[in-house]
Protein backbone atom coordinates (compact mmCIF):
# COMPACT_ATOMS: atom_id res chain seq x y z
CA UNK A 1 0.00 0.00 0.00
CA UNK A 2 3.04 2.43 0.68
CA UNK A 3 4.79 1.88 -2.65
CA UNK A 4 1.51 2.06 -4.57
CA UNK A 5 0.86 5.68 -2.57
CA UNK A 6 3.91 6.71 -3.46
CA UNK A 7 3.58 5.94 -7.41
CA UNK A 8 0.09 7.35 -7.28
CA UNK A 9 1.51 10.78 -5.79
CA UNK A 10 3.06 13.61 -7.90
CA UNK A 11 6.67 14.04 -7.89
CA UNK A 12 7.20 17.16 -5.69
CA UNK A 13 9.70 20.13 -7.12
CA UNK A 14 12.92 20.93 -5.50
CA UNK A 15 12.06 22.06 -1.75
CA UNK A 16 8.11 21.16 -2.07
CA UNK A 17 6.43 18.31 0.63
CA UNK A 18 4.20 15.71 -0.50
CA UNK A 19 1.60 14.12 1.97
CA UNK A 20 1.26 10.12 1.37
CA UNK A 21 -1.36 7.93 3.29
CA UNK A 22 -1.53 4.63 3.60
CA UNK A 23 -4.16 2.34 5.15
CA UNK A 24 -2.55 -1.09 6.65
CA UNK A 25 -4.57 -3.87 8.14
CA UNK A 26 -4.88 -3.61 11.75
CA UNK A 27 -2.45 -0.08 11.77
CA UNK A 28 -4.78 1.51 10.57
CA UNK A 29 -4.24 5.09 8.61
CA UNK A 30 -0.64 6.34 8.65
CA UNK A 31 0.46 9.79 6.63
CA UNK A 32 4.07 10.59 5.96
CA UNK A 33 5.23 13.88 4.80
CA UNK A 34 8.08 13.58 2.07
CA UNK A 35 10.40 16.62 1.68
CA UNK A 36 12.18 16.68 -1.85
CA UNK A 37 15.93 18.78 -0.46
CA UNK A 38 15.50 22.21 -2.43
CA UNK A 39 18.99 21.56 -4.04
CA UNK A 40 19.10 18.11 -6.06
CA UNK A 41 22.85 18.08 -6.38
CA UNK A 42 22.13 16.73 -2.29
CA UNK A 43 19.53 14.50 -2.77
CA UNK A 44 20.62 11.12 -1.35
CA UNK A 45 23.63 12.47 0.30
CA UNK A 46 24.60 12.16 3.92
CA UNK A 47 27.87 14.12 4.91
CA UNK A 48 26.92 13.07 8.31
CA UNK A 49 28.11 9.73 7.60
CA UNK A 50 31.07 10.70 5.53
CA UNK A 51 32.80 13.09 8.74
CA UNK A 52 31.77 10.04 11.50
CA UNK A 53 33.59 7.92 9.67
CA UNK A 54 36.69 9.31 8.06
CA UNK A 55 39.18 12.31 9.79
CA UNK A 56 39.69 15.64 8.05
CA UNK A 57 42.58 14.51 6.84
CA UNK A 58 41.78 11.63 5.57
CA UNK A 59 38.65 12.87 4.05
CA UNK A 60 41.21 15.16 2.23
CA UNK A 61 43.11 12.80 0.82
CA UNK A 62 40.15 10.71 -0.40
CA UNK A 63 39.17 13.77 -2.10
CA UNK A 64 42.47 14.51 -3.73
CA UNK A 65 42.61 10.75 -4.71
CA UNK A 66 39.46 11.18 -6.74
CA UNK A 67 40.25 14.39 -8.53
CA UNK A 68 43.54 12.87 -9.89
CA UNK A 69 41.39 9.69 -11.04
CA UNK A 70 43.35 7.73 -8.59
CA UNK A 71 41.95 3.94 -7.39
CA UNK A 72 40.03 4.16 -4.40
CA UNK A 73 38.60 1.24 -2.17
CA UNK A 74 35.93 2.34 0.59
CA UNK A 75 35.57 -0.80 3.25
CA UNK A 76 32.39 -0.61 5.73
CA UNK A 77 30.94 -3.10 8.13
CA UNK A 78 27.73 -2.40 6.47
CA UNK A 79 26.08 -1.75 3.43
CA UNK A 80 23.84 2.19 4.58
CA UNK A 81 27.56 3.17 5.33
CA UNK A 82 29.31 1.87 2.29
CA UNK A 83 26.75 3.52 -0.15
CA UNK A 84 26.27 6.85 2.32
CA UNK A 85 30.10 7.46 1.96
CA UNK A 86 30.32 7.06 -1.38
CA UNK A 87 27.81 8.61 -2.59
CA UNK A 88 28.51 11.71 -0.31
CA UNK A 89 32.34 11.72 -1.65
CA UNK A 90 31.17 11.76 -5.28
CA UNK A 91 28.68 14.63 -4.45
CA UNK A 92 31.89 16.90 -3.13
CA UNK A 93 33.58 16.53 -6.91
CA UNK A 94 30.65 18.77 -8.03
CA UNK A 95 30.65 20.45 -10.52
CA UNK A 96 33.11 17.96 -11.73
CA UNK A 97 31.77 14.51 -12.42
CA UNK A 98 33.40 11.44 -11.85
CA UNK A 99 33.80 9.71 -15.65
CA UNK A 100 35.29 6.44 -14.30
CA UNK A 101 34.07 3.08 -12.70
CA UNK A 102 31.68 3.83 -10.03
CA UNK A 103 29.91 0.94 -7.52
CA UNK A 104 29.01 2.22 -4.00
CA UNK A 105 28.87 -1.67 -3.58
CA UNK A 106 30.59 -3.90 -4.91
CA UNK A 107 29.41 -8.02 -4.98
CA UNK A 108 32.04 -10.50 -3.61
CA UNK A 109 31.42 -11.85 -7.27
CA UNK A 110 33.18 -9.16 -9.18
CA UNK A 111 35.96 -8.19 -6.77
CA UNK A 112 38.94 -8.92 -9.36
CA UNK A 113 37.27 -5.37 -10.74
CA UNK A 114 40.10 -3.70 -8.18
CA UNK A 115 42.85 -5.35 -10.25
CA UNK A 116 42.01 -2.79 -13.33
CA UNK A 117 44.66 -0.14 -14.13
CA UNK A 118 42.43 2.20 -14.83
CA UNK A 119 40.40 4.43 -12.30
CA UNK A 120 37.69 3.04 -10.09
CA UNK A 121 35.74 4.37 -6.95
CA UNK A 122 34.56 1.50 -5.42
CA UNK A 123 32.57 0.31 -1.95
CA UNK A 124 34.04 -2.90 -0.37
CA UNK A 125 31.96 -4.59 2.71
CA UNK A 126 34.55 -5.46 5.48
CA UNK A 127 34.04 -9.48 5.07
CA UNK A 128 35.47 -9.47 1.58
CA UNK A 129 38.97 -8.06 2.80
CA UNK A 130 40.82 -11.31 3.44
CA UNK A 131 39.96 -12.02 -0.55
CA UNK A 132 41.18 -8.42 -1.61
CA UNK A 133 44.36 -9.17 0.24
CA UNK A 134 44.72 -12.02 -1.91
CA UNK A 135 44.45 -10.40 -5.18
CA UNK A 136 47.64 -9.07 -7.27
CA UNK A 137 46.82 -5.37 -6.73
CA UNK A 138 48.68 -2.43 -7.15
CA UNK A 139 49.38 0.54 -4.83
CA UNK A 140 45.67 1.85 -4.92
CA UNK A 141 45.17 5.86 -4.03
CA UNK A 142 44.62 6.33 -0.35
CA UNK A 143 47.73 5.53 0.20
CA UNK A 144 49.49 6.83 -2.75
CA UNK A 145 48.29 10.50 -2.60
CA UNK A 146 51.00 12.98 -0.84
CA UNK A 147 49.71 15.86 -1.54
CA UNK A 148 47.06 18.54 -2.26
CA UNK A 149 46.47 20.09 1.28
CA UNK A 150 45.08 23.58 -0.01
CA UNK A 151 44.72 26.41 2.78
CA UNK A 152 41.50 27.70 1.49
CA UNK A 153 39.74 24.10 1.58
CA UNK A 154 41.14 23.15 4.71
CA UNK A 155 40.20 26.23 6.54
CA UNK A 156 36.89 26.07 5.31
CA UNK A 157 36.20 22.60 6.37
CA UNK A 158 37.45 23.03 9.64
CA UNK A 159 34.98 25.82 10.02
CA UNK A 160 32.16 23.38 8.89
CA UNK A 161 33.27 20.55 10.80
CA UNK A 162 34.31 22.37 14.05
CA UNK A 163 30.59 23.03 14.24
CA UNK A 164 27.94 21.14 15.56
CA UNK A 165 24.67 20.75 13.36
CA UNK A 166 21.17 19.04 14.74
CA UNK A 167 20.02 19.11 11.00
CA UNK A 168 21.88 17.05 8.85
CA UNK A 169 20.37 19.14 6.05
CA UNK A 170 21.89 22.45 7.19
CA UNK A 171 25.71 20.30 7.51
CA UNK A 172 24.94 18.65 3.92
CA UNK A 173 24.37 22.58 2.74
CA UNK A 174 27.35 23.90 4.67
CA UNK A 175 29.72 21.22 3.51
CA UNK A 176 28.39 21.27 -0.08
CA UNK A 177 28.90 25.23 -0.52
CA UNK A 178 32.59 24.52 1.21
CA UNK A 179 33.28 22.43 -1.25
CA UNK A 180 32.09 24.46 -4.10
CA UNK A 181 33.89 27.95 -3.02
CA UNK A 182 37.10 25.75 -3.30
CA UNK A 183 36.38 24.71 -6.90
CA UNK A 184 35.29 28.92 -7.44
CA UNK A 185 38.63 29.92 -6.66
CA UNK A 186 40.61 26.68 -8.04
CA UNK A 187 39.00 27.70 -11.45
CA UNK A 188 38.92 31.39 -11.08
CA UNK A 189 41.00 31.97 -14.29
CA UNK A 190 38.74 30.03 -16.30
CA UNK A 191 35.92 31.75 -14.54
CA UNK A 192 37.26 34.85 -15.01
CA UNK A 193 37.33 34.30 -19.49
CA UNK A 194 33.84 32.58 -19.83
CA UNK A 195 32.08 34.99 -18.79
CA UNK A 196 33.31 36.64 -21.70
CA UNK A 197 30.25 36.83 -23.99
CA UNK A 198 32.44 35.69 -27.09
CA UNK A 199 33.37 32.89 -27.45
CA UNK A 200 37.05 31.24 -26.32
CA UNK A 201 39.35 28.21 -26.39
CA UNK A 202 40.83 27.21 -23.42
CA UNK A 203 44.78 28.40 -23.23
CA UNK A 204 45.68 25.53 -20.89
CA UNK A 205 49.27 26.71 -20.32
CA UNK A 206 47.66 30.64 -20.01
CA UNK A 207 45.14 28.88 -17.31
CA UNK A 208 48.05 27.21 -15.09
CA UNK A 209 50.59 30.62 -15.15
CA UNK A 210 48.01 32.73 -13.88
CA UNK A 211 47.48 30.72 -10.37
CA UNK A 212 50.15 32.72 -8.58
CA UNK A 213 50.65 29.59 -5.88
CA UNK A 214 53.45 27.23 -7.11
CA UNK A 215 51.75 24.02 -4.91
CA UNK A 216 48.37 25.10 -7.09
CA UNK A 217 50.00 25.20 -10.30
CA UNK A 218 51.79 21.98 -9.71
CA UNK A 219 48.32 20.25 -8.70
CA UNK A 220 47.10 21.79 -11.98
CA UNK A 221 49.29 20.46 -14.05
CA UNK A 222 48.06 16.81 -12.93
CA UNK A 223 44.09 18.05 -12.39
CA UNK A 224 43.87 19.58 -16.16
CA UNK A 225 44.88 15.92 -17.90
CA UNK A 226 42.08 14.00 -16.08
CA UNK A 227 39.04 13.32 -18.03
CA UNK A 228 36.68 15.08 -15.08
CA UNK A 229 38.34 18.51 -16.52
CA UNK A 230 38.37 17.94 -19.83
CA UNK A 231 34.58 17.16 -19.25
CA UNK A 232 34.24 20.01 -17.19
CA UNK A 233 36.09 22.65 -20.31
CA UNK A 234 34.10 20.71 -22.82
CA UNK A 235 30.28 21.68 -21.47
CA UNK A 236 30.99 25.05 -20.91
CA UNK A 237 33.02 25.36 -24.64
CA UNK A 238 29.30 23.57 -25.79
CA UNK A 239 26.78 26.18 -23.64
CA UNK A 240 28.20 28.49 -22.52
CA UNK A 241 25.30 30.60 -22.39
CA UNK A 242 23.21 27.71 -21.43
CA UNK A 243 24.84 26.64 -18.30
CA UNK A 244 22.93 28.68 -15.32
CA UNK A 245 23.71 25.82 -12.21
CA UNK A 246 24.88 26.81 -8.67
CA UNK A 247 28.54 26.68 -9.59
CA UNK A 248 27.98 29.56 -12.53
CA UNK A 249 25.44 31.52 -9.84
CA UNK A 250 28.85 30.85 -7.31
CA UNK A 251 31.34 32.13 -9.70
CA UNK A 252 29.77 35.24 -10.79
CA UNK A 253 28.77 36.01 -7.04
CA UNK A 254 32.70 35.59 -6.61
CA UNK A 255 33.69 37.59 -9.80
CA UNK A 256 31.11 40.41 -8.78
CA UNK A 257 32.86 40.17 -5.10
CA UNK A 258 36.26 40.90 -6.37
CA UNK A 259 35.25 43.44 -8.78
CA UNK A 260 33.60 45.16 -5.92
CA UNK A 261 37.13 45.05 -3.61
CA UNK A 262 39.19 45.97 -6.56
CA UNK A 263 36.53 48.89 -6.24
CA UNK A 264 36.76 49.77 -3.24
CA UNK A 265 40.71 50.05 -3.52
CA UNK A 266 40.67 52.07 -6.08
CA UNK A 267 38.33 55.23 -4.40
CA UNK A 268 40.48 54.69 -1.34
CA UNK A 269 43.66 55.45 -3.25
CA UNK A 270 42.12 58.08 -4.93
CA UNK A 271 40.43 59.64 -1.90
CA UNK A 272 44.38 59.45 -0.67
CA UNK A 273 45.62 60.76 -3.02
CA UNK A 274 43.14 63.80 -3.17
CA UNK A 275 44.26 64.35 0.38
CA UNK A 276 47.90 63.97 -0.43
CA UNK A 277 46.93 67.20 -3.67
CA UNK A 278 45.19 69.25 -0.86
CA UNK A 279 47.62 69.12 1.49
CA UNK A 280 50.24 70.22 -0.98
CA UNK A 281 48.23 72.99 -1.92
CA UNK A 282 47.99 74.77 1.59
CA UNK A 283 51.46 74.39 1.53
Amino acid sequence: PFMRAIMEAQFPAPGRTITVKTFLPGSGTEVMELCRPSDSRLEHVNFECLFSCLSLRLLLRVFSSLLLERRVIFTADKLSTLSQCCHAMVALLYPFVWQHTYIPVLPSAMLDIVCTPTPFMVGLLSSSLPQLTELPLEEFAVKAVQFLAFCVLLALLLMCYNFHFSDPGHLSTVVSEAFVRFFVELVDGYSSSSSSPVPCSFQREGFRKAIPSKSVRRFLEVFMETQMFGWFIEERELHRQALRGLFELRVQEYLDSIRENEHRRVNRFLKGLGNKMKFLSKK
